[in-house]
C-alpha cells in the first residue's frame, strides 16, 4: 500500500488547501517566526528557511556577478513593453540560476519600483520608469510578467512592487508626510500600482518610509481598501528595511513597538524587514502584542497564509513539477545581446542639426572627452559587472583605436602641506576583491579596503585627478584609477574602484581657511571629519575627536593641468567631438539624498564649452539618472543625446547609435524643465494644484514628455476613433518617409475638450514602438477603455466619465501631435455636490491654498489643517437645495473655522479638544440656498474633518 503524502505536499490539491493544511501543522511560535524577513527552517516538517527580498531592479543585485541592464529610468525611456518583458524573463532566469548556486539568493524579488517621477530632483528617480502613471504601469506589467513567467500555477520569481505610496522625496523621507488629495490619489499615485496588480503578475507590495496624509504607509488603510480590492489573488506586503521600528523611534506615531507592530500587521503588513537577519526583536514584539491583546491568532494566521501561498507558487514544495527549477541561464549570449538591445533602445536623441550620424567609414577622427567618457557607472541596485563597455571602448571598437582621441577633463592637482606633499605609497593594486564582488545580503555593511598603505606626506608629490560633481562635492583619484577612500580605521587610502556604498567614503569638500591665502582644509563628507596628516599616515578624525582650534591639515592646491585645457586640445585635433557628461549614481542624487538643482555641474559645463570653442562639431552625450537643465547647450550645440546609465553594454550601444548602425528612437519618460524656477516644491505632491508634470505644466519645457528624434522621418495619417460599448478603437497610419530604417514610438493621448474641473492638458492612453523600413507603413491599432477618459469626482466620491467631447491625439511626443479625432461621450452630467444630503468631507476640496491633509484617526480617515496663516479650501457647486439653516463642524484642535457662502462668512469657534484625534462636533447657524461655491479658512491648530448642513425645515 502506497503511503499517502501529507496534504500540504500533495500537488494534486489546490494551493489554498495545501496552505491551510500546513498552517494547521505549525505551532503558534513557528507561525510568528515566519513573519520576519528571514524565516527560519521548520525541520520537523522539512521546511527550509525562507527569505523575502531579493533586489532585481535592472538585473540581479547585491549577489555578485550578473547581467546588468540599463537603469529602470532607461528601461522606461525605451517605451517598449515587449523588450522589458524579455528583460524580466532574463532577470528571473538569472535569479533562479544564482539561487541554485547560492541559497542566500531569494526568489521573492523586490522589483520593480513604480513610484512616479513627479519631481526631477528626487534622488531615486533612477529607480522609476516615468512621470506618467500609464507608461509606468505598462512597463511594470511587462517587467513583472517576465519575472513571474507564464506558467498558470508556478512562478519564476515573485515580484513585489515598491514603494507604496506617494514617495518622491529622500529629504526627511522617514518622517515627512505627502499631502495627497483624493483626485491625485486615484488618478495618479494609485494607478501606477493598480494596473500592475490587476495584470496578475505581482506577488505583493512594499510600503514606503514616508507618511501619506499624516499616516505612515506601513499602517495605511489603503492596503486593504484599495490594494487588496484590485485582485482576488493573494498578495504579500513586505515592510521596507527598518520601517517597523521607525513607527516609534523616528515617526513617534505609536508609544510602543508592540502597538506599532500590531497596527502594521492589522493594516496588512505580512513580512517584517527589521534588524537584519536577527528575527528575535520583531518576533518578541509580535509575541508582546499577542500577550497584550493587540493581536489575535487570526491576525497572525492571515499574514502567514499569504506568505505560504507565495512559497507554494514558487515551487518550493513541488521541485519535480516546478518548470523553473532547473534554470541555468547566467551571462548567456542571449542575455548579452538583450543588454545591448536595451541600451540601444534607451538612447534618446534630443537634438540633431544634421551632425549625426557620424559615418565612421569616412576616416575622420573622433575625440571622446568628458568625465564619463571612459566610465561605466553602476548604481546602488546594480549587480557586479561581468562585461564592461564605456563610450571610449565602444568608439574605439567601432571607429578604430587610431581614430579616437581621449581626454577625461578632470583637473590634475597636487596637494601641499606643511610637511611636504600628499603622497600615495607604492602598493600591489591586487589583493582584496572589489567591493561586493562576492555578494552580500546587506551591502550597506561592506567595508572599505585596509590592506593598502595609507597616504603619507612626503617630498615626492602624487598627482590626483580632481572632479567636482556639483555643489562642491569632490572625488580624488590616483593615476592608476583608484579613488581616495576612508576605511573603518579612519585612514585615507587610494583603494576604491569607484565611489559607492550606503555611506559613500570617497567624497570630500574643500573649506577655505581664514588667514591662509590659498589654504584649504579637506572635509570627508562620509564621516564629517577633516583630513589630517599624522605620524602613522593620513587619516580622518571623527568630529568629536578633533580639536576645535585646528581641525585638520591645511593644504595648498597646485593645479598641474586644467581639465578644460586637455579637452580643448583633444577637440581641436579631431573632426568631431563627443562630450560625455552626467552624474555618478552614488553622488548628489541617490537613495537618501535628493538633488539640489537641475544644473549640470560647473566643471562639466566648462568642458562642453571648451570643446565647442575648439571645434563646433561637438555632440553632448548626457549619461545620467535624471534630467538636467541644458538650455545653453541646447541652444549652442548641434546635437544632444541622453541615456540613463546603460549597464554593461552602454558604451557599445552609444557608439552604434553615433555611427548610425542603429537609429535612436528612445523617448523621454519625464519632462525636462528649462530651469529650477519651473519646479514646484519637492514636498508638494498636488500635481493638479501646482501644475506638475506634462499633464498640467503649462509652461514651455526644455524637452517635453515623450520627446525623442530619430535619423529618419515619419508621418501620421488617417487617424480614426470609434466607440464600441466601453471601448474606444483607435487606429492611425505611421509611415517611414525617410531613407533610414528606424523604430518610431507612436503615442496616443486624450484631452477633455470642455471639462467642468481642471483636467490634464493631455494624457497618455497608449503607446507602441514599431520598426519600419524606408517607405514602409503600418496601421497602428490601440484599444482604450472608455473609463480612461474619466477622473475622480470628489463631489460624489466616485470615478466618472464626464459626458462631452474628447480629443484623441496621435503623435511623436506630448508636444508633437500629428493627428486629432474627436469622440463624444453621452450621458447625464454628475451634477453639483449634494451637501445638504451628504455634507462635505474636508479633504474633498476642488482647490486649496496653505493647507495639508492629515490623519483623522490612526486607523482611517482624513482631515485638513492649515500650514500657513493665509489659507483656503474651495468647494465648487455646492447644492443647498431649498436652503440650509445651520452647519455642523467636525474638528479637533483649537481655533476657528470660517465658512463663506453666498457672500456671507460664518465664524465657528472650535474649543480646545483632547488631542488631534479627539474630533468634536460644533454647531452654528448658517444660511444658504441654491447652488454656489463654498470657501473655508482655518485658524489656529484646527484639524477639520467634515462639514454637515441642516435644512431649513429641520
Amino acid at each position: 500500500m502506497t503511503e499517502q503524502p501529507q496534504p500540504f505536499r500533495d500537488p494534486r490539491l489546490p494551493f489554498a488547501e495545501r496552505v491551510d493544511d500546513l498552517l494547521r501543522r505549525l505551532t503558534p511560535d513557528e507561525r510568528v517566526a515566519m513573519l520576519h524577513q528571514f524565516a527560519p527552517a521548520v525541520e520537523r516538517l522539512g521546511l527550509p528557511a525562507f527569505r523575502t527580498g531579493q533586489e532585481a531592479l535592472h538585473g540581479v543585485a547585491w549577489m555578485g556577478e550578473a547581467t546588468v541592464f540599463p537603469q529602470a529610468v532607461g528601461l522606461g525611456a525605451t517605451w517598449n513593453d515587449d523588450l522589458v518583458r524579455r528583460i524580466g524573463e532574463a532577470v528571473g532566469d538569472e535569479v533562479r540560476t544564482k539561487r541554485a548556486q547560492d541559497d542566500r539568493v531569494g526568489l521573492n524579488v523586490w522589483a520593480p519600483t513604480v513610484n512616479l517621477l513627479r519631481h526631477p530632483l528626487w534622488g531615486r528617480g533612477e529607480e522609476g520608469y516615468s512621470e506618467d502613471a500609464g507608461l509606468t504601469s505598462a512597463i511594470a506589467v511587462a517587467y513583472t510578467r517576465g519575472l513571474r513567467g507564464d506558467h498558470p500555477h508556478y512562478w519564476r520569481t515573485a515580484p513585489v512592487l515598491k514603494h507604496w505610496l506617494a514617495h518622491n522625496n529622500e529629504t526627511d523621507r522617514a518622517t515627512s508626510s505627502s499631502s495627497v488629495r483624493p483626485r491625485v490619489l486615484h488618478e495618479y499615485d494609485l494607478r501606477a500600482f493598480r494596473d500592475a496588480v490587476r495584470a496578475g503578475a505581482v506577488a505583493g507590495v512594499m510600503p514606503a518610509y514616508n507618511l501619506v496624509n499624516g499616516r505612515p504607509n506601513h499602517v495605511s488603510p489603503l492596503l486593504s481598501e484599495q490594494l487588496r480590492s484590485w485582485t482576488g489573488q493573494s498578495l504579500a506586503v513586505c515592510s521596507d528595511a527598518g520601517a517597523p521600528t521607525n513607527l516609534v523611534d523616528s515617526e513617534h506615531y505609536f508609544d510602543t513597538h508592540e502597538e506599532a507592530t500590531a497596527a502594521a500587521l492589522r493594516a496588512g503588513v505580512d513580512s517584517f524587514t527589521d534588524h537584519g537577519q536577527d528575527s528575535s526583536v520583531m518576533t518578541a514584539r509580535i509575541q508582546g502584542a499577542l500577550k497584550r491583546g493587540l493581536l489575535d491568532q487570526q491576525d497572525i494566521d492571515t499574514a502567514v497564509r499569504r506568505l505560504l501561498h507565495m512559497r507554494f507558487a514558487l515551487g518550493e514544495f513541488d521541485p519535480g513539477l516546478d518548470p523553473y527549477a532547473d534554470a541555468g541561464a547566467l551571462d548567456t549570449e542571449a542575455h548579452r545581446a538583450l543588454a545591448l538591445e536595451a541600451a540601444e533602445q534607451a538612447v534618446v536623441l534630443l537634438k540633431n542639426d544634421g551632425l549625426l550620424p557620424l559615418a565612421p567609414d569616412t576616416g575622420r577622427t573622433v575625440a571622446v572627452v568628458g568625465l564619463l567618457a571612459d566610465a561605466c557607472k553602476l548604481d546602488w541596485y546594480s549587480g557586479t559587472l561581468i562585461h564592461r563597455s564605456t563610450p571610449l571602448d565602444g568608439l574605439r571598437e567601432r571607429f578604430g583605436a587610431d581614430r579616437v582621441i581621449h581626454a577625461e577633463g578632470a583637473d590634475l592637482v597636487r596637494l601641499k602641506c606643511a610637511d611636504g606633499w600628499l603622497h600615495i605609497p607604492e602598493a600591489d593594486p591586487a589583493g582584496e576583491a572589489a567591493r561586493g564582488a562576492e555578494g552580500a545580503l546587506d551591502p550597506a555593511l561592506l567595508a572599505g579596503r585596509t590592506d593598502l598603505p595609507p597616504l603619507t606626506c612626503a617630498d615626492t608629490p602624487s598627482e590626483l585627478a580632481l572632479v567636482d560633481w556639483g555643489g562642491g562635492v569632490l572625488t580624488l583619484r590616483e593615476p592608476g584609477g583608484r579613488y581616495l577612500s576612508v576605511a573603518e580605521d579612519g585612514h585615507v587610502r587610494a583603494s576604491a574602484d569607484e565611489p559607492g556604498g550606503w555611506i559613500v567614503q570617497e567624497t570630500f569638500r574643500w573649506e577655505a581657511v581664514e588667514g591662509h591665502t590659498g589654504g584649504h582644509r579637506l572635509l570627508h563628507i562620509g564621516t564629517g571629519g577633516y583630513v589630517s596628516v599624522a605620524a602613522d599616515g593620513v587619516k580622518v578624525a571623527a568630529p568629536d575627536e578633533e580639536s576645535s582650534a585646528a581641525p585638520g591639515t591645511v593644504f595648498e592646491i597646485e593645479v598641474t593641468e586644467r581639465g578644460a585645457d586637455a579637452v580643448a586640445r583633444a577637440a581641436a585635433a579631431a573632426d568631431t567631438v563627443i562630450v560625455v557628461a552626467g552624474n555618478d549614481p552614488h553622488i548628489n542624487g541617490r537613495e537618501t539624498e535628493d538633488r539640489a538643482t537641475l544644473d549640470l555641474p560647473a566643471q562639466q559645463e566648462r568642458l562642453w564649452r571648451a570643446a565647442h570653442a575648439a571645434n563646433p562639431r561637438t555632440v553632448l552625450a548626457v549619461t545620467s539618472a535624471y534630467p538636467y537643465a541644458l538650455s545653453d547647450a541646447a541652444a549652442t550645440l548641434p546635437a544632444l543625446l541622453w541615456t540613463a546609465h546603460g549597464g554593461q553594454a552602454a558604451g557599445t550601444a552609444l557608439a552604434r547609435v553615433l555611427a548610425g548602425d542603429v537609429s535612436p528612437a528612445g523617448r523621454l519618460p519625464q519632462t525636462w524643465y528649462a530651469s529650477d524656477a519651473e519646479l514646484p516644491g519637492l514636498l508638494d505632491y498636488d500635481i493638479i494644484g501646482s501644475r506638475q508634470t506634462y499633464l498640467y505644466y503649462n509652461g514651455t519645457p526644455l524637452y517635453p514628455f515623450g520627446h525623442g528624434l530619430t535619423y529618419s522621418d515619419f508621418t501620421y495619417s488617417d487617424l480614426t476613433a470609434v466607440r464600441e460599448g466601453e471601448l474606444l478603437h483607435v487606429s492611425v497610419n505611421v509611415t517611414n518617409t525617410g531613407s533610414v530604417a528606424s523604430d518610431e514610438v507612436a503615442q496616443l493621448y486624450v484631452r477633455a475638450v470642455a471639462p467642468s474641473v481642471p483636467r490634464p492638458l493631455r494624457q497618455l492612453v497608449g503607446h507602441r514602438r514599431l520598426h519600419l523600413a524606408p517607405g514602409a507603413a503600418e496601421r497602428v491599432v490601440f484599444t482604450v477603455p472608455v473609463e480612461e477618459l474619466g477622473h475622480w469626482d470628489v463631489a460624489h466620491g466616485r470615478w466618472t466619465v464626464e459626458p462631452g467631447a474628447y480629443e484623441i491625439q496621435a503623435g511623436a511626443s506630448s508636444a508633437d501631435i500629428r493627428g486629432v479625432a474627436v469622440v463624444t461621450v453621452d450621458g447625464e452630467p454628475a451634477g453639483p455636490r449634494p451637501v445638504l444630503v451628504h455634507g462635505l468631507e474636508a479633504a474633498d476640496y476642488d482647490e486649496q491654498l496653505g493647507t495639508a491633509i492629515v490623519d483623522r484617526a490612526k486607523t482611517h480617515g482624513d482631515a485638513v489643517t492649515a500650514t500657513a496663516g493665509t489659507n483656503e479650501l474651495l468647494y465648487r457647486r455646492c447644492d443647498f437645495g431649498a436652503g440650509a439653516s445651520g452647519v455642523e463642524v467636525l474638528a479637533s484642535g483649537e481655533g476657528a473655522v470660517l465658512i463663506t457662502v453666498g457672500g456671507s462668512t460664518v465664524t465657528v469657534p472650535v474649543p480646545a479638544t483632547d488631542g488631534p484625534y479627539d474630533h468634536r462636533t460644533v454647531r452654528a447657524g448658517l444660511t444658504a440656498s441654491g447652488t454656489g461655491d463654498l470657501r473655508v479658512a482655518l485658524r489656529g491648530t484646527v484639524r477639520l474633518a467634515r462639514l454637515g448642513f441642516t435644512g431649513t425645515g429641520a
